[in-house]
Parts: structure tokens; sequence; C-alpha cells
């Protein structure tokens, strides 16, 4: 009787955990599972979503094959390598040498931390717009700023086919930096004190107590951030929806937003999934490649 009193109250403890999963695993079946068999069924076929599931053509890999002769395509897979290239490094590096500053030589450090980090929780739309007002090649008070320093013809930003892209790329540097830093400054923690005090006995300057003591410690942090920020950055679609829409001349157009427009300005649903599965491969294949590495770099035990 005992046996069978613990176990009916073992199914009902069971029954009663997966009552509860059961919502979250509908949510996970309807929209994530789904989608994704979903978009990657559609990648093999001609479909204008207005015109109903009934126009739907099975194409084969016509669309993977058509990808490879995109110009656009190709051009937005440039500008989006160039934008990782550049935001992915530069922001890290940047973040590790604040969180340092603040960690070390900085009154109110907890003032400069709320500081750094309220534009990564603020609206992305909201600083975009905010950016674009800055940096307007017109009245935006950076350029009013460079004209009183006597630069005749100031870069038109976000409106300039050469400054496009880098103004994005500052602007997203700008918008990361605070969660960056703050991920640092918790690595920084958990460096014993002792190592630096040994290597001051040794007579170790700042900037090779730097190299050979913070940069190997904080490693494993380092490569948590690479990895999510070149999966996040490789996202990026915000930003350029809200400020240059791709423009000027496609200067900004990344692999996303080209996806988005081919999906839902030109009803190309079949070639924007294969767009966003041939995506995916890359990004998981960078990922692959970043894992692989990471053994000869960090260090988990110093």
């Amino acid at each position: 009787m005992v046996k069978k009193h613990q176990s009916r109250a073992a199914l009902r403890e069971t029954l009663t955990g997966y009552a509860f999963l059961f919502p979250m695993l509908i949510n996970m079946l309807v929209f994530l599972i789904f989608p994704i068999l979903f978009s990657l069924i559609m990648s093999f076929t001609k479909w204008d979503f207005v015109q109903g599931l009934e126009t739907m053509k099975f194409t084969g890999l016509e669309n993977f094959f058509r990808i490879f002769k995109d110009e656009w395509f190709t051009a937005s897979l440039k500008n989006t390598v160039i934008f990782t290239i550049w935001t992915v490094p530069v922001g890290t590096a940047l973040a590790l040498i604040i969180a340092v500053i603040i960690n070390k030589y900085v009154y109110f450090p907890n003032f400069h931390k709320i500081s750094l980090f309220l534009p990564y929780i603020s609206s992305i739309i909201a600083s975009a717009v905010v950016w674009a007002v800055i940096l307007h090649p017109t009245f935006g008070p950076v350029n009013e700023l460079l004209k009183s320093l006597g630069v005749q013809n100031p870069p038109k930003w976000f409106g300039d086919l050469k400054w496009s892209l880098p103004s994005v790329i500052i602007f997203s540097i700008w918008r990361e930096l605070g969660y960056l830093t703050l991920v640092y400054m918790a690595g920084l923690k958990g460096i014993p004190k002792e190592l630096y005090e040994a290597a001051e006995i040794d007579g170790a300057s700042n900037i090779q107590k730097f190299i050979h003591i913070t940069m190997p410690s904080v490693s494993p942090t380092t490569f948590f951030l690479l990895i999510t920020g070149t999966i996040d950055s490789f996202k990026i679609f915000a930003q350029v929806d809200v400020i240059t829409q791709g423009g000027p001349g496609g200067s900004t157009m990344v692999v996303i937003y080209y996806m988005y427009k081919r999906a839902f300005q030109f009803y190309e649903m079949g070639y924007a999934g294969a767009i966003t599965w041939l995506f995916f491969i890359m990004v998981f294949t960078v990922t692959i490649i970043q894992w692989i590495g990471q053994k000869k770099w960090v260090k988990y035990d110093i």
C-alpha cells in the first residue's frame, strides 16, 4: 500500500510538472519550432504570401542558386561582415579598458556604471532617432561644432556613401558599450588581488599587469562577449531600419534588412527563407570556428 501511495504521489508530481510546462511547450511549438520548420520548407518554394498558400510552388534549390548571383545579397553580406569586424573587437576592447579604469581609478564608480548602461536599456528606436538628429548633416550639433572649428565640408554621416556605415558602427558601439563594460567589471571582481601584489613586488608596470594578469584572467569573459557580440552584430536591423533604410545607395544594407525587404516589400517569401537559412549556416560556422579557437587562448584557471 505504501509503494502504491508513493507511486501515485510521484505520478501526481510528474503530471503537475508537465501541466506547468505545457503552456511554455505550446508557446515554443507555435512560435519557435513551427516557424523554423516552415521557413525551411518555404526556402525551397516560390511563394507570394499575399496570394495565399495555394500559390506556393516547389522550386528545389533554385532560391539558393539565385542567392550566389544576387549582387544585392553580396553587398549586404559585405556590409554585415564589415560591421561585425569593427563593432565586436573595438567595442570589446574599449569596454575592457573602461572597466579597468572605472574599477581602479575613478571616484563614484556606481554613477559611471549607470551612465554607461543607460543607452543599452533605452529604446533602440529612440536612441537611433536621437543619433540621427545629432549627426544631421545640416543642423546637427556635431557638424555645427566641426564648422566652428574650421572644417569646411564636414561629413554628411548617415547621408554620406562613405560615412553612413561607419556612423552606424559608431552608434552601435556606443549603445553596447555599457553592457560590455558591466560584464567585464563583474569579471574583474574575480581576479585575486594577490596576483597584482606579487607582480608589484617583481616590479611589473601597470601595462605589464594588464597584459599578463588582467587580460588572461578575463579571457573567459572576453570569449563570451565575442561569441554573443558576433551573433548580435550579424542580426543588426533596428538602427538600419530607423535611420538609413539601407541607404544611401545600399551602403548600409545588411543581410537581415535585405531579407526583410525581400519578404515584406517584394513578397518573395521563398527567396527570403533561403537567405535566412544560408545566413544561419554562415553564422553557425563562424560561431563553431570561434568555439574551436578559444581552446588556444581562453584560460579558465590562472
